[in-house]
C-alpha cells in the first residue's frame, strides 16, 4: 500500500511515495476506507512547506474521499461500499469547539488522507453527497465546512442579505454557492478581471478588482447603501481593515485565513463603532458537515475543480497551489 510521506526538513520537494503498512482489520466502532481522492487546502500548503512542524514521515492532507470496504463490530451508520467522505475535527462532534488544537486533525497531528486506505472510527467520517464523485465529496471537508459555517451556523445567513467573498480559491466559491442558494446578494473580489467573470457566472451580483479598486471596502459598503451583512474573510490582517470597512452597523465577518499576514493594524475604534460580530472560524463539527451534505444535494450544489493531479505528483499540485493561478479546488486523485 502506498502514501506519501513528508520527510524532514520539510518542503514540497520532501514529499515521498512509500510504502506504508496495511492498517489492518477496523476493531469496534471502525470502518476501512479505501481513499480515491482529497483535495489541497491552505492549511496542508503550510504543514507541507514546515509552518506548522510535524514528525518526520507525516502524511499529509486533511480532506479524504472514497468507500467504505470494511466495518468493524456495532457499525450501523455505514456498510460496504458506502461512498463517504471525511471530517476535519474526528473527534468535534457537535456542539462548542473542544480544547486540543489541530492534535488530531488529519495531515497535522496525525497522519493525513494522502494514502490508499485508512482504518478510522465510523465517527470521523460522514456520508458523501448522492451522485457526487469522490473527487467532488473531497472538496467539502475543509474549504465546504468553513464556509457552511461562516454563512449558515455563525451568520444565520438569510434571503435579502449581502455577502462579501474574496477571491477564487475552495472557501471564497462554496461560500458564494452557498450564499446564493439562500437568496443573498454577492459582492465578489479578485485581483484577475477573467476569475471575477468566472466568479459572476457562478452567480456573483457585484465583481470588484482590488486592484484597480485599493479601498474595494468603502465600495462595497456603497453598493449595499450601508454596508454587508457578512464577510467571509480569508486574507487575514492584511485584508481586514476593508472588510471593517465594507460591513454593515452589528454586521458579521467570519475570519477565516491568513493570505494576506498574520499580523498588521486593525482599526479597533470602527470594528467598535460598528458593533461588528467578528468570530474566528477553523472549520467546523461532524453535525454540521452533515447539514451540509444534505444542504449541497438540496440545493444540487456541486463544487468547482481546478485541476486533477495523481498521488505521485502531489508536488506539483502544490505548486499548482502555490502559484495562485487556480480557480476553485485542486484535487489529487489515489
Amino acid at each position: 500500500m502506498k502514501a506519501m510521506r513528508l520527510r524532514h526538513p520539510a518542503g514540497i520537494d520532501s514529499l515521498r511515495l512509500e510504502e506504508v503498512p496495511d492498517p489492518g482489520a477496523p476493531g469496534k466502532g471502525e470502518i476501512r476506507v479505501r481513499i480515491r481522492a482529497s483535495s489541497l487546502n491552505y492549511h496542508d500548503y503550510i504543514v507541507v512547506v514546515g509552518g506548522i512542524p510535524t514528525p518526520d514521515g507525516r502524511i499529509p492532507l486533511s480532506d479524504g474521499a472514497g468507500e467504505v470496504v470494511a466495518v468493524g463490530e456495532g457499525v450501523t451508520e455505514f456498510a460496504v461500499g458506502d461512498a463517504v467522505v471525511s471530517t476535519f475535527f474526528p473527534n468535534w462532534l457537535d456542539g462548542r469547539a473542544i480544547p486540543g488544537g489541530f492534535a488530531g486533525v488529519p495531515g497535522d497531528g496525525a497522519d493525513g488522507y494522502a494514502v490508499e486506505e485508512v482504518v478510522a472510527p465510523a465517527t470521523a467520517f460522514t456520508r458523501a453527497p448522492k451522485g457526487w464523485s469522490h473527487a467532488e465529496a473531497a472538496t467539502l471537508t475543509c474549504a465546504g465546512l468553513t464556509a457552511w459555517r461562516a454563512l449558515v451556523t455563525e451568520g444565520g445567513i438569510k434571503p435579502g442579505d449581502t455577502v462579501l467573498v474574496q477571491g477564487t480559491g475552495g472557501v471564497s466559491i462554496f461560500a458564494l454557492q452557498f450564499a446564493k442558494a439562500a437568496g443573498a446578494t454577492v459582492i465578489a473580489t479578485s485581483s484577475s478581471d477573467a476569475k471575477l467573470e468566472r466568479l459572476k457566472a457562478l452567480g456573483a451580483d457585484h465583481l470588484l478588482n482590488y486592484r484597480a479598486v485599493p479601498d474595494w471596502g468603502q465600495a462595497a459598503a456603497r453598493l449595499t447603501g450601508g454596508g454587508v451583512d457578512h464577510v467571509v474573510e480569508i486574507g487575514g490582517a492584511g485584508t481586514l481593515p476593508e472588510s471593517i470597512a465594507a460591513v454593515r452597523i452589528g454586521g458579521h465577518i467570519s475570519l477565516i485565513g491568513v493570505l494576506a499576514g498574520y499580523a498588521g493594524p486593525v482599526p479597533t475604534v470602527q470594528l467598535m463603532a460598528k458593533q461588528v460580530r467578528l468570530i474566528g472560524i477553523t472549520v467546523g463539527t461532524r453535525r454540521e458537515q452533515q447539514d451540509m451534505v444534505k444542504a449541497v444535494e438540496a440545493n444540487g450544489i456541486r463544487p468547482v475543480i481546478d485541476r486533477h493531479f495523481p498521488l505521485a505528483e502531489l508536488g506539483a499540485a502544490f505548486r499548482h497551489q502555490e502559484s495562485g493561478a487556480h480557480f476553485g479546488k485542486i484535487v489529487v486523485d489515489i
